[in-house]
């Protein structure tokens, strides 16, 4: 089974997007603005014709059964609004999310968004993460390491701030994606630079951290192939060294992950060269961030099974990338797995 564990519903029906730019609207006219959580008319059509031609069409062609789907990264966008718009978007996204499980379930599983809004506490993001895991059976979540949408003035990931929402993973079963989303700093490229610099960010902010410590079985991916992590992986090393810290494989390597979505073949190579397999999940994350095809393949950049079926790591090794360690980190997808899968 090809299992991709990073996917978003970039091609949502547009009654979505109508809902959030009237939102920002009413939040531009009055910062304080609250309203009504309301409802979005979409409908089953809608959602299938926005899948069809797209997520679901290239599964088919690329060669992959399954999704752990999640709102647009982008969209999350915490540093819009206040505490109440943040939380009724989300909730919309996430019941959205869990409409496309419920039409398609052999294709997708669902993954939430947060509602994090800048200055407050964790308790709307505890009670989300509850209700999507214990109502709409979704198996993971995605944390925003910096809900400022670029100025990274939240506390680090170690703080005890964060530990309300790491509890709950602990307590559910669930890994969190640290993925941040939109970026209102204009000295980032969303995609090119800030999400890249964020996923760096996160992983040194978890290894100087008591985290891990504290909760011995909390699972964090860190997406994009780990950012700059695995090319300096000795500079990380030697960092510890410095910090008087465990070496690597002992102090994070039991609870964080990288997922494969590096858009080039050496990329890959390297990936898988230097981060131990156990510690690799598939993804791709289409159809996200980078699109076109690559003109020196003609393939899509974000192909991604492509360069994991060229790579020279065996059979074992893509079996354990593609299939086997996303069910270990996301046990709840493998007990649903096992639950509907037909005796040999």
């Amino acid at each position: 089974m090809i299992i991709d564990c990073h996917g978003h519903y970039t091609t949502t029906p547009e009654p979505l997007g109508a809902y959030r730019e009237a939102q920002k609207a009413a939040l531009k006219r009055d910062s304080g603005f609250v309203g009504e959580k309301g409802a979005i008319a979409i409908a089953d059509d809608q959602i299938r014709a926005s899948l069809e031609d797209n997520q679901l069409r290239l599964q088919r062609e690329r060669g992959t059964d399954l999704t752990l789907f999640s709102p647009r990264a982008s969209w999350m966008e915490h540093h819009v609004g206040n505490e109440h718009t943040s939380r009724f978007w989300t909730e919309h996204t996430n019941e959205l999310i869990y409409r496309v499980t419920r039409l398609y379930p052999e294709s997708f599983v669902g993954v939430c968004a947060l509602p994090q809004s800048p200055g407050t506490g964790l308790a709307a993001s505890v009670h989300e993460l509850e209700r999507c895991v214990t109502q709409f059976s979704f198996v993971g979540c995605n944390l925003n390491l910096d809900p400022s949408g670029g100025h990274f003035n939240s506390p680090p990931l170690g703080d005890r701030y964060w530990y309300p929402i790491y509890e709950k993973m602990v307590e559910l079963d669930v890994p969190a994606m640290i993925h941040v989303s939109g970026c209102c700093n204009c000295a980032f490229h969303a995609t090119g630079s800030y999400y890249l610099s964020a996923d760096t960010v996160a992983f040194m902010q978890l290894m100087q951290s008591q985290v891990m410590k504290d909760f011995p079985t909390i699972r964090f991916i860190i997406p994009h192939g780990g950012g700059a992590v695995p090319y300096h992986w000795g500079r990380f090393r030697g960092l510890a060294d410095m910090l008087k810290l465990p070496p690597l494989g002992d102090l994070v390597m039991n609870n964080i992950y990288f997922d494969t979505c590096v858009y080039h073949q050496p990329g890959i190579d390297l990936l898988l060269k230097v981060i131990p397999n156990k510690n690799i999940l598939f993804a791709s994350e289409m159809i996200g961030a980078v699109r076109g095809r690559d003109p020196e393949t003609g393939h899509y950049f974000d192909d991604t099974k492509r360069y994991l079926d060229a790579a020279t790591i065996g059979v074992m090794g893509k079996a354990a990338i593609f299939e086997h360690n996303i069910r270990r980190v996301f046990p709840r997808l493998d007990r649903r797995l096992r639950a509907t899968s037909t005796p040999a």
